[in-house]
C-alpha cells in the first residue's frame, strides 16, 4: 500500500471527509461521461450511489471499530452489493429490434457502488485505480467495441406440417452455423387440416444471406413457407 494514504485510514471526522469528497469526485468523473452520451443513470446518480456505499461501508468500520458492537464490519457493504444490481437493472431495457440496451450503464453503477465501499473502508489505491480503469473502458473501450464487426440477429417464420419437418429444418440452420436463440411455435385449424407456424430467432456466426437461407429451407420437404420477417409483419 502507498504510505502516502497512512494518515488517511484511521476512522475521524478529517478522514470520513476525505473519504465523502474522494467519493464524490470519483463517481462524478464517471457519471459526467455517462451525462454526455445521454445514458439513463447520469451524474447525480452515479454520485449519490458512490456516496451512499461509502456511507454504508464507513458504517459498518464506525459500528466494529468505534462502537465496538458485536457484529460483522462488512455485512452492511455487502447488503450493498446487492442492492445494487435492483439500482442498475432499472437502467436496462429491450428495444423494439429485440435489443439490449443499458447494459454498460448498469455496469459502471455497480463498479461505481464496489469504488465508494473501497473508499469508504479506506482502500484509497483500489478505488482511484479502479475509477481509471472504469473510464479507460467507457471511452476508449468504447471506440474499439463500434469497430467489431458482428452479423445481427434476424427472425424468420416458418410454416410446417410435421413436427419432424421442424427438426429437420432447425437442424439443417445450426449446421450452416446459425445459432438459434429462441423458438415460439403456434398452430392454426385450416379445413380441418392443422397448420404449424414457428417464430425462430437466428443469430449468424458470419456473413449469411437471410433471404438466401430461408429459400432453402422452403425447398425442404414439409415446410410450406419460411420468410425472414420484421416486427411489424408479427405484432
Amino acid at each position: 500500500m502507498l504510505p502516502i494514504f497512512d494518515g488517511l485510514r484511521d476512522i475521524n471526522f478529517l478522514n470520513v471527509l476525505v473519504r465523502m469528497l474522494l467519493a464524490v469526485l470519483c463517481s462524478a468523473v464517471i457519471g459526467i461521461e455517462r451525462s454526455i452520451k445521454n445514458r439513463p443513470a447520469g451524474f447525480r446518480t452515479h454520485i449519490l450511489v458512490c456516496v451512499g456505499a461509502a456511507t454504508a461501508s464507513l458504517t459498518g468500520h464506525y459500528l466494529y471499530l468505534i462502537a465496538q458492537l458485536p457484529t460483522d464490519m462488512t455485512r452492511i457493504g455487502a447488503q450493498v452489493i446487492t442492492g445494487l444490481g435492483f439500482i442498475g437493472a432499472g437502467t436496462i431495457v429491450v428495444t423494439r429490434k429485440h435489443t439490449v440496451s443499458g447494459l454498460t450503464t448498469a455496469s459502471g453503477l455497480w463498479a461505481t457502488g464496489v469504488i465508494g465501499l473501497a473508499i469508504g473502508s479506506g482502500f484509497y489505491e483500489g478505488a482511484l485505480l479502479s475509477t481509471v480503469l472504469v473510464l479507460i473502458a467507457e471511452l476508449f473501450f468504447a471506440q474499439v467495441g463500434q469497430k467489431i464487426r458482428y452479423t445481427p440477429e434476424f427472425r424468420a417464420i416458418i410454416n410446417y406440417e410435421a413436427k419432424q419437418s421442424l427438426d429437420h429444418a432447425l437442424r439443417y440452420i445450426k449446421d450452416r452455423g446459425v445459432a438459434i436463440t429462441a423458438l415460439q411455435v403456434s398452430s392454426a385449424n385450416d379445413d380441418g387440416q392443422y397448420v404449424y407456424s414457428a417464430l425462430v430467432s437466428l443469430r449468424p456466426s458470419s456473413n449469411l444471406n437471410p433471404e438466401m437461407l430461408m429459400d432453402q429451407v422452403s425447398a425442404m420437404t414439409g415446410i410450406l413457407a419460411a420468410d425472414v420477417v420484421n416486427d411489424k409483419k408479427i405484432r
